[in-house]
């Protein structure tokens, strides 16, 4: 079988030894090759016109044009490169998912890490192409959330329920939980309203995760949830509660 072409790849990052860093890393892998560097968001954005990448290893937080803003600016090439970021900040993992990334790496990136992202690069390279709108949903489909010093996917059909934690979100997935940065006011605006529901809050629960609604006798609703767990639910989101009786 002939070997894989390898990846033309730009890294995008202001701090000098992290460049370094992703050179040498990409330099021991097999179908990486490292075409360029850039310190900020402008002048990699003239590198990728002018030497078409197909990867950006990419920081979010940089001087100028952003990591975030120079990923939404590749949006109308035709031939868009792959983005993968590589940032000390696990912040911006949901707003990722808004400009397409295949990968988001938490610093300092490990060899192992960045080669399971290429082959998700790869992964996604190879997919049967199809239109810009079948592609995209207009909802969140996704969440890269911290897990053990990296970030991994959690499709958002396996959450059972989300609270909120101040500025946090805790995605509760089964047996475990995950702690994301993002308002649940941010959270519910991505959330297709068709598989989750708003019940408090702080509380936003996957429609077929509620067993039943219950009244406690004294002016205050509950939903019981699979798990054998209760939320309740506040005097502002009762009738949409109400409503999923009526279906």
């Amino acid at each position: 079988m002939a070997a894989e072409r390898a990846l033309r790849t730009l890294i995008v990052d202001d701090e000098p030894l992290a460049v370094e860093r992703m050179q040498v890393i990409c330099a021991t892998l097999d179908g990486v090759s490292v075409v360029g560097t850039a310190a900020d968001g402008a002048s990699a954005l003239r590198l990728i016109h002018a030497l078409s990448p197909d990867l950006i290893l990419l920081d979010v937080s940089m001087p100028g044009l952003d990591g975030m803003g120079l990923a939404r600016s590749l949006e109308g090439l035709p031939a868009r490169p792959a983005v993968v970021f590589c940032t000390a900040f696990d912040r911006y993992a949901v707003a990722a998912f808004d400009v397409a990334a295949c990968d988001y790496l938490l610093k300092p990136i490990t060899p192992e890490r960045l080669t399971r992202a290429i082959g998700r690069v790869r992964e996604v390279a190879g997919q049967p192409a199809v239109g810009e709108a079948q592609a995209r949903t207009e909802w969140l489909e996704e969440i890269w959330a911290p897990h053990r010093a990296e970030m991994i996917r959690v499709p958002v059909t396996r959450i059972d329920r989300i609270e909120a934690e101040r500025d946090y979100m805790r995605l509760f997935v089964g047996t475990r939980s995950y702690l994301v940065h993002q308002t649940i006011a941010e959270l519910e605006r991505k959330l297709d309203p068709r598989l989750f529901i708003r019940l408090h809050r702080s509380v936003i629960v996957r429609r077929d995760f509620i067993a039943g609604l219950k009244h406690d006798g004294r002016g205050a609703w509950q939903a019981s949830l699979l798990d054998q767990s209760t939320v309740r639910i506040g005097r502002t989101y009762l009738a949409a509660a109400k409503a999923l009786a009526s279906r």
